[in-house]
């Protein structure tokens, strides 16, 4: 009889079994190491991580062979992997002999436990250069690095039915979605990726659907719940590169692509979450350039620009990353021609960011805004509560024949996570106060604009934060601040709160209406004011007041 090829997916149940009873896991290398090697690892301190390893026992060999890329006496091997036959490992593309020096291993992958939630899991990689002496082949697979663990921050924590992981890689992404979805499917275009891909399911004991090809083509015209997506988003020449950053399109094409064809593969509501690059030009405005790449019908688009990078520090950083060293003859040809193709093409810096898209019925919806500042956990969550935001108030406003209606007769409460801040000026006053209504201008950024009638923000300012999530922070002034204290009891509609808080001002209801209603609608799309009684608005955990009465208009 024919024994079958030994694969790597094939070998990574009897991997599991090792790994298991020589706790090669999350909790067994804190353990086996120590806190101080493990934050070593997590900066690719090989140095340290390797002088730890040595004498941590069978852990410390399984770091060192899988993670260090060491090698190792094939004795040693075979006494901590007894269930896996050298032979095997050989055949499969596990380990192989460098010889000399004779009666040694040395891995070809790169495995290592990680935790995205749900406890250890272990993932097929290429080598990590950043650890080990290696050439970045052009079909490299990456492991967990910066982007993948960003990705899995920002991703929903919610239950999607079925998911589709839009180059899978390694198949982390793969494996999380399936510790909660009822089915996952990975696509990629390189066979590399995903022989890795079917590894890091086997060796977790899961079962998901792997198809090869280009970007939507090989699910046709299935649509799934989720979509997540952490494109070879890379901006440069339309030469092909490594598969893992580079897409053979040109400039930010890979992310227009995947950001404008994914809505077409979601189900109502559902929901993708994209990494992407875009090029900036001082003639455009990168929100109308980011805008441009999402359908006009059926689409509720949140794009959240992390960072923007100047041309030179973008063409050093990815140079470096493939492990070319700046010194060289080559790097700085490879960078000249990179900057000359920028300049050609007008390209003054490049964004970075996330991009939420929710499949709606209607005329699609873009808001794009800067998210600079850190923020906790729970990203994913926050633009899930934002959707539910801007649906209630499409449908409030369709009820109330407009949304400045709707506003007016919506009572609104405070969300828990806010919390309120006097800032008070040292500098010599200058003039006289002012009563303007401010935090109006671009959500997030904390400035402001005038109301209209000429009147500023008071010298004294208020800072309004949420503590949590996306940890948006507002400056308003002192009548906006009214307008929040009366909100908390969640009791009365808006247009009273306006009529409240002019009278203890001594300004007109009517002339502070129409500022009032930008200045909430802002607080709302962040969740800082949210209908009472209305529920979704809020990511989960954090809750706002009940009281008896109407929850909407």
């Amino acid at each position: 009889m024919t024994l079958p090829v030994p694969t790597l997916a094939r070998l990574a149940p009897a991997l599991a079994e090792a790994f298991r009873d020589r706790h090669f896991t999350v909790t067994g290398l804190e353990d086996a190491l120590g806190p101080e090697a493990v934050a070593a690892l997590a900066r690719s301190d090989a140095a340290s991580v390797r002088r730890r390893a040595r004498s941590a026992g069978p852990t410390g060999i399984l770091v060192r062979l899988f993670i260090l890329g060491d090698t190792l006496p094939e004795t040693e091997v075979a006494a901590v992997l007894p269930s896996v036959p050298v032979s095997d490992g050989i055949a499969a593309g596990l380990w192989w002999r460098p010889n000399p020096p004779e009666g040694t291993l040395r891995s070809i992958v790169d495995l290592r436990p990680v935790d995205t939630g749900h406890g250890t899991r272990w993932v097929f990689a290429d080598v990590d250069g950043s650890m080990v002496h290696a050439t970045t082949r052009p079909d490299h697979v990456l492991g967990v690095g910066q982007a993948t663990l960003s990705l899995l921050r920002i991703t929903p924590t919610s239950h999607a039915d079925s998911v589709l992981d839009l180059g899978t890689g390694c198949g982390i992404q793969l494996v999380h979605a399936l510790d909660t979805a009822r089915t996952a499917t990975g696509t990629d275009i390189t066979p590399r990726c995903l022989e890795l891909a079917a590894a890091t399911l086997a060796i977790n004991g899961l079962d998901g659907e792997l198809l090869a090809g280009p970007w939507f083509e090989p699910v046709g015209n299935r649509r799934f719940d989720r979509i997540v997506a952490n494109p070879p988003f890379v901006v440069g020449p339309s030469e092909p590169g490594h598969s893992y950053r580079e897409s053979g399109l040109a400039l930010d094409g890979a992310s227009r692509t995947v950001v404008s064809g994914a809505p077409e593969h979601l189900t109502e509501n559902g929901t993708a979450v994209i990494l992407a690059s875009w090029v900036e030009r001082r003639d455009t405005d990168w929100r109308s350039h980011v805008s441009s790449w999402i359908p006009a019908e059926g689409v509720e688009a949140w794009v959240l620009r992390r960072d923007t990078s100047d041309p030179e520090l973008y063409v050093w950083t990815w140079l470096t990353d493939e492990g070319m060293d700046p010194r060289d003859e080559s790097t700085a040809r490879a960078a000249d021609a990179w900057l000359d193709h920028f300049e050609e093409e007008g390209i003054d810096g490049i964004g970075f960011g996330y991009v939420y898209l929710r499949r709606i019925d209607g005329a699609s919806s873009v808001l794009c805004e800067d998210l600079t500042h850190p923020f906790d956990g729970g990203l994913g969550d926050e633009a899930e509560a934002y959707f539910a935001r801007t649906a209630w108030l499409r449908a409030a406003a369709d009820r109330q024949a407009g949304q400045a209606q709707a506003l007016d007769a919506t009572v609104f409460t405070v969300s828990p996570d806010v919390h309120l801040h006097v800032s008070e000026s040292l500098a010599p006053d200058t003039g006289g106060p002012g009563r303007g209504i401010s935090g109006s201008g671009d959500p997030g950024t904390g400035e402001s604009e005038d109301d209209g009638s000429g009147s500023t923000a008071a010298a004294g300012s208020v800072i309004v934060e949420r503590v949590t999530g996306a940890r948006w922070r507002h400056e308003i002034d002192p009548l906006t601040a009214t307008l929040f204290r009366g909100a908390r009891m969640g009791a009365l509609p808006l247009e009273d709160l306006v009529v409240l808080a002019a009278a203890g001002a001594g300004e007109d209801p009517e002339a502070l209406a129409e500022p009032v209603r930008r200045v909430v609608a802002d607080l709302f799309m962040h969740g800082f004011l949210v209908p009472v009684g209305v529920p979704g608005v809020l990511p989960p955990g954090v809750h706002t007041a009940h009281p008896e009465g109407r929850a909407d208009a």
